[in-house]
């Protein structure tokens, strides 16, 4: 099963829906800004994708909700991502143990 974290309002995101269904994939599709990730699941994105948590915060929606300060450690940051979803990099697709994220949208393919 392949999912989606997405923001329907995002550009990228779309593209990226797009494309997997293009690909004939029907994945489920999480509105993270709806029904956001609990710190649990951030944790598991975040290992699939190899990344830290600040590296999957956006710069301008960080900023806004104060979590770009440099002494926030990986547990805060996850927290504000957590209070503050908008602030999460998007889309990111997960198919089984391996994620990746949207951008560019093909760099989705290389998990299917």
């Amino acid at each position: 099963m392949v999912t989606i974290y997405h923001n329907p309002r995002c550009t990228k995101s779309r593209e990226t829906l797009a494309l997997l269904e293009k690909k004939g994939v029907k994945p489920q599709i999480v509105e993270y800004l709806k029904t956001p990730p609990d710190a649990a699941e951030l944790k598991r994105l975040l290992k699939m994708l190899g990344k830290s948590p600040r590296e999957l915060l956006r710069s301008k929606e960080a900023k806004e909700a104060g979590l770009d300060k440099a002494s926030l450690s990986d547990d805060q940051i996850i927290a504000g991502m957590v209070k503050n979803p908008i602030v999460i990099e998007r889309p990111i697709v997960v198919n089984g143990a391996r994620a990746a994220l949207g951008r560019p949208p093909e760099s989705v393919l290389k998990i299917l």
